[in-house]
């Protein structure tokens, strides 16, 4: 009960929150406010937009707002949104583009489940889509799903992955992004066992923390420090009255929101500082640059509390994944198994979440697979944010992960065989580019991320008129590189946020 009334006086406190901006706003929008020959009025009405939308966001889920793209053919396509696999967690859907071709590239992409929506990889998707057929894992809002549904853990979540994968077949070219890194490993491995003739073609991990202790991040440190009892007793609360899951235990998406915003609190304090005066000043709009940011940035989803635990439990502290000691619902699952998947790591200089030398270890996991079929690409300057978003995932790590897919493409004897043809991967080498920082960005980076959704359906499709070709490397420089990388890696201390 305890953690129920907390639960509901955290939301009663947003809920007033929202009160206040919205009394705000309608006092300084007072016509008779007009007659007063000072800017108060102004300010308190903008200081009420910008806390009333800011607050009224965070229990919104955002739309995908993907209407239409460009094809090869110059002109816009539809685009619809359907749900092919519905379940109590979270669904498969896919982004349907009408009058084309089907693509000879098929991507799944894994959202993370940490606190926001799939709706994050919003750009990424758009990327995407000129150059093939996608579908995403959709997660849904642990509040809204009642008790009677039944636990949600890390076993749980990789089964759902390994069941999306087994849906779409063979070809299909599995990117994680983040958090589900080493879960989608698992699942790729737990497939290699299960049913061979399942394995996706590739699998791209992108910024995941593989191996915990490959580099500390605050992140790491925070797992380090805290006991499990603790965790459970200072983040866990049972969702109140108001909505479908009442009762159920959760990790609130306002305290990881209240995380995420304290990493870089200067930075945030200051961006809705500055639109509080563009606001006042009516240089403001719906659509700018840090609404278009922000609105994806404070919509926040509750965690089933056990699947928050686990993960904390057994690929933070105990290192499940990276001592390959994993298992699902007590079976051991052995990523050394993998033999037919084509595996490529993404991973961003400056990311201060997930650092470099976390995601790369899975390389070294994977005993069973072929050096020619083993690909890592360190992006110079890019954040946590700029591996998957932004300038760096559209101008460099985009076209590397595409060429990746099309040279350890399998064709249609190979899937009915249920055997993979092999193809040399290739270690990337990445032009340097100023990417975005973790997703408590800066305004300017948050800019980028914003203007993503509206640029990238033109700018992919130019990109894919021409993309850039990897450099090709021996497997002993390939495995040279890796040592370096890691060398560096694990020299880094944790990174200042």
């Amino acid at each position: 009960m305890r953690q129920m009334m907390i639960y509901d006086f955290m939301e009663t406190l947003r809920v007033t929150n929202q009160w206040l901006g919205a009394s705000a706003h309608a006092l300084g929008s007072y016509p008779a406010t007009g007659l007063v020959a000072n800017p108060m009025f102004q300010m308190i009405q903008a200081w009420g937009d910008v806390t009333e939308r800011s607050f009224g966001r965070m229990i919104t889920k955002p739309d995908w707002g993907i209407d239409t793209i460009v094809g090869e053919d110059g002109r816009d396509h539809v685009v619809s949104v359907t749900t092919e696999i519905e379940r109590p967690f979270g669904d498969l859907v896919h982004f349907s583009v009408s009058g084309r071709k089907p693509q000879a590239r098929r991507i799944l992409l894994i959202a993370p489940m940490s606190g926001h929506y799939a709706t994050l990889l919003r750009s990424t998707v758009v990327s995407l889509l000129p150059d093939a057929d996608v579908w995403i894992t959709d997660w849904h809002n642990a509040r809204d799903i009642p008790v009677s549904a039944g636990k949600f853990d890390v076993d749980d979540y990789t089964l759902y992955v390994a069941d999306f994968m087994r849906h779409l077949g063979s070809d299909i070219n599995v990117i994680a992004v983040c958090q589900p890194a080493p879960l989608a490993l698992a699942a790729t491995a737990y497939l290699a066992e299960t049913d061979p003739a399942a394995q996706p073609a590739t699998l791209t991990l992108i910024g995941g923390p593989i191996d915990p202790d490959a580099a500390a991040t605050d992140v790491t440190d925070f797992g380090r420090r805290v006991t499990m009892g603790q965790l459970e007793d200072m983040m866990i609360q049972r969702v109140g009255f108001k909505h479908a899951g009442v009762g159920r235990k959760v990790y609130p998406g306002l305290l990881q929101l209240t995380s995420f915003m304290s990493m870089n609190a200067e930075t945030h304090a200051r961006a809705f500082s500055e639109q509080i005066l563009r606001t006042a000043k009516g240089q403001a709009s719906d659509h700018d640059k840090h609404n278009k940011f922000y609105d994806e940035y404070l919509a926040v989803m509750d965690m089933p509390a056990e699947f928050y635990l686990s993960t904390v439990d057994r690929v933070f502290k105990s290192r499940d994944v990276a001592r390959n000691v994993f298992t699902i619902n007590g079976t051991p699952v052995d990523i050394g198994k993998v033999s037919d998947v084509a595996v490529k790591i993404v991973e961003g200089e400056n990311d201060d979440i997930s650092a470099p030398g976390q995601c790369l270890a899975a390389l070294d996991l994977l005993t069973g697979l072929p050096d020619a079929k083993k690909a890592a690409h360190l992006e110079p300057g890019a954040g946590h944010y700029g591996i998957f978003a932004g300038r760096s995932w559209r101008n460099n790590i985009r076209p590397l992960v595409l060429d990746f897919i099309d040279a350890n493409r399998r064709d249609a004897a190979d899937m009915s065989d249920g055997a993979a043809q092999e193809t040399s991967a290739t270690q990337d080498t990445g032009a340097s580019d100023t990417g975005m920082s973790d997703a408590g960005a800066t305004d300017t980076n948050a800019s980028d991320a914003a203007t993503a959704d509206t640029g990238s359906q033109k700018a992919a499709s130019a990109q894919a008129a021409s993309p850039a070709v990897s450099d090709g490397k021996t497997s002993a420089a390939r495995k040279d590189s890796r040592k370096g990388a890691r060398r560096s890696a694990r020299g880094k201390g944790p990174t200042p946020v």
